[in-house]
């Protein structure tokens, strides 16, 4: 038992955790925390909304204590999905990955395993710890029917709501969002440029993305709920990941753990938000992303359906399928409506926003942009609140109407009437400063066009052609399709709502064209301004790389230490034995060796520098980034000219800012160097 004993020690100090092997179980973590911001992120808007209709449930059960509302808060409690399999497997696990921790000894490379067991363990237990009082409070807001009878309460509201309560909501989002303006837009598109640029999503930020989109939503202002909370799960996951020490390429990963995590969650749909993070944020099918994606939308769905509900938002029960071949001539069409559609929806989102923005000609676009935040946001609550007393889907996401049209119990002149003005309101609501996502809303504009097509063509061939509610619900994915070009995300995502597998060729039809169409139309009309592709391809090295002597091969390490600590970018290009530049050493080298002090005397520069290929100062910018991402680094040197005492150094983060700063510099002038919406590729 003592040999045993020692062995298993032994063992344990030999354990290592790299970044490739902890990051499905990072991945999972994050899908805790988005499924549970999902879920937060739902009570809060049911709040907002309860506040926002009436509080005279509060005032009723304080003055009769044996009302039939207190009787409907313990039969909620008791039929909420409370789980209690996820603590009897989640804390032995979390017992067991501490004792662990405090059985490695300490010293070296032990220290980083430690740390990273530590904290997986004790964001596990923190998960476990939201979850069960967030059940709770779901049960609570169902009990008193906050924002789940959206069809049923808004024809009882008194008018002076719609007036009020969007507007409100509003100037208080824009007073939230005044001084954070890297929160302003829709959640995806900052998420997608994060992962391209390798840039930081502060998690406090997500949070506060969470809040504002929760007040514009609950209040009656149009816009969808998913992208706020891509956004916070993927704000959630660059915390955790840049407290990890991951690579750039394995935070990339985990940033779309985060995104596909909140997508599964919001529509209780595991599979689509894999396929969304894999096509639409990563842009790539690779084996080694599968594990932890699909890990995070199993754990963001399993939280979820405690949270919200395991009920799916599509109850298909009429069972649609393809009536007859002649009818995919009928779906080819809805496709090519879909596709019209979301790129109608781009083109006014982009102008809605240059107008509250004061970049369209004319005094009243002048006189906006010259407002302050809250009262755009305002004004543009305002006009949502107007447009809802033409169509009650312009309230919040609107998605409580997607199963009526599905069922075939809305009408011709209300499914037109509710596309046009959910447009309208949604362009308007996001464009003036308002919080939200366009997801939602798409869908359902998407399920009211495909019901308006679907009664046309079922009454002019009723024989050979289903009804109205499966084009509704193709019409849905279409749309999702084309506003994201991302056909797959839409094909999945509606044959996993619907659970109807006969659905399917429908869908692969409506959502390939629509996303083509889309994105035929929507590159054709861009600005011919030089994308970022083409000004990389065209700016030479020397046009951004900073001048800095590199250090001799046998600096030893506590000077090459002060020295690398001491610089902007963290890395220092390294000589050979010969003199010649040869790689770089990073500060990241450092982690696992300052501590033992025995170490100093014995290492210099050569031990530790990386080698990596040299860039010339007339390398173009794409090219020296593709060499970055195969060597999985921030930074490469650049040879200097003969006899000189410095050479270059070229990094991302130099990159990233000449970027943005001409982003910032076209944004000035009006033009869209980035998509604002989640149509960006």
């Amino acid at each position: 038992m003592r040999r045993f004993t020692y062995s298993s020690l032994q063992a344990f100090n030999r354990i290592r955790l790299p970044g490739p092997t902890v990051l499905p179980i990072a991945g999972a973590v994050v899908g805790l925390y988005s499924g549970l911001a999902a879920g937060i992120f739902s009570n809060l808007i049911g709040l907002v909304s309860g506040i926002t209709f009436s509080a005279a449930w509060l005032d009723d059960a304080l003055r009769r204590p044996g009302s039939r509302t207190l009787l409907s808060v313990w039969d909620a409690l008791a039929k909420a999905q409370w789980h209690p399999e996820h603590a009897i497997i989640g804390v032995p696990l979390v017992a067991g990955a501490l004792l662990l921790a405090r059985i490695i000894e300490p010293g070296g490379p032990r220290d980083e395993v430690k740390r990273r067991l530590r904290l997986l363990a004790l964001l596990v237990l923190g998960a476990l710890a939201l979850y069960y009082p967030l059940v709770a409070l779901t049960a609570l807001n169902r009990a008193f029917g906050n924002a789940h009878h959206v069809t049923e309460t808004l024809p009882h509201l008194p008018w002076w709501i719609f007036l009020v309560a969007p507007p409100l909501g509003g100037m208080l989002v824009g007073r939230l969002l005044r001084d954070y303006p890297e929160t302003h837009g829709h959640g995806l598109p900052e998420v997608v440029r994060a992962v391209k640029s390798n840039q930081e999503l502060p998690g406090e930020r997500g949070l506060l993305k969470l809040i504002a989109s929760a007040i514009t939503i609950g209040s009656g202002g149009s816009a969808g709920r998913e992208g706020p909370i891509v956004y916070g799960g993927a704000a959630f996951a660059s915390t955790v990941g840049r407290i990890l020490g991951f690579s750039r390429r394995e935070l990339a990963v985990l940033l779309a753990c985060g995104a596909g995590a909140g997508i599964s969650a919001s529509f209780n749909a595991p599979i689509a938000g894999a396929v969304f993070a894999m096509e639409i944020i990563l842009r790539e099918f690779e084996l080694r992303v599968f594990s932890p994606i699909i890990l995070a939308s199993v754990a963001g769905t399993l939280v979820s359906r405690g949270t919200m509900g395991a009920a799916p938002m599509i109850n298909d029960r009429l069972g649609y399928e393809l009536v007859s071949g002649w009818e995919v001539i009928c779906y080819v069409g809805l496709g090519l409506l879909c596709g019209l559609l979301a790129y109608a929806f781009v083109r006014l989102l982009h102008n809605a926003e240059d107008f509250f923005g004061g970049r369209v000609e004319g005094q009243m676009s002048a006189w906006l942009g010259r407002r302050s935040l809250p009262l755009r946001a305002g004004i543009g609550g305002l006009c949502a609140g107007v447009l809802a007393f033409l169509s009650p889907t312009v309230w919040g996401s609107g998605h409580d109407y997607i199963n009526l049209a599905a069922i075939g119990q809305l009408s011709f002149v209300f499914l037109v009437t509710a596309c046009g003005v959910k447009l309208v309101a949604t362009a308007i609501t996001l464009g003036s400063g308002g919080s939200g996502g366009t997801f939602f809303p798409s869908a359902v504009m998407g399920a009211m066009v495909g019901g308006a097509f679907g009664t046309l063509v079922h009454y002019f061939f009723p024989h050979s052609t289903g009804p109205s509610g499966a084009y509704a619900i193709v019409g849905m994915g279409g749309a999702v399709a084309a506003l994201t070009r991302g056909p797959l995300t839409g094909m999945m995502m509606l044959y996993e709502l619907s659970a109807n597998h006969a659905i399917i060729l429908p869908l692969m039809v409506t959502c390939t064209i629509a996303s083509a169409l889309c994105h035929y139309l929507t590159e054709r009309k861009a600005p011919k301004t030089q994308t970022d592709a083409e000004l990389l391809a065209t700016t030479p090295v020397r046009a951004l790389m900073r001048e800095l002597a590199p250090v001799p091969a046998d600096m030893h390490l506590r000077p090459l230490m002060d020295q690398v600590l001491t610089t902007e970018s963290g890395t220092l290009p390294v000589l050979d034995g010969d003199g010649k530049l040869y790689g770089i050493v990073q500060v990241d080298q450092f982690r696992d060796i300052w501590r033992d002090e025995v170490l100093h005397p014995m290492l210099v520069a050569s031990d530790l520098a990386r080698k990596v290929p040299l860039l010339s100062p007339d390398t173009d910018l794409a090219q020296a980034l593709r060499l970055m991402d195969q060597e999985d680094v921030d930074a490469l040197p650049v040879q200097g000219t003969p006899g000189s005492q410095t050479c270059g150094l070229l990094t991302r983060a130099l990159v990233r800012r000449f970027l943005s700063t001409r982003h910032a510099r076209q944004h000035a002038h009006g033009e869209h160097p980035v998509a604002t919406t989640e149509a960006t590729n």
